[in-house]
């Protein structure tokens, strides 16, 4: 978000969420769904990768 100079009420109304919603993403100590994490890159022009090995 600091690279791409955007606030976090922006971000979570970009992916059509509540800025509530983004806060519980961004706190490592929760778990998030892969799903709502491509969204959130997509939000700032990057994809998820998933890589098993």
């Amino acid at each position: 978000m600091t690279e791409r100079s955007i606030s976090k009420a922006r971000m979570a109304a970009q992916m059509g969420t509540s800025r509530a919603q983004l806060g519980r993403l961004l706190d490592p100590s929760r778990d998030v769904t892969l799903s709502t994490l491509a969204r959130a890159a997509r939000v700032v022009g990057r994809t998820l990768r998933v890589e098993l090995q």
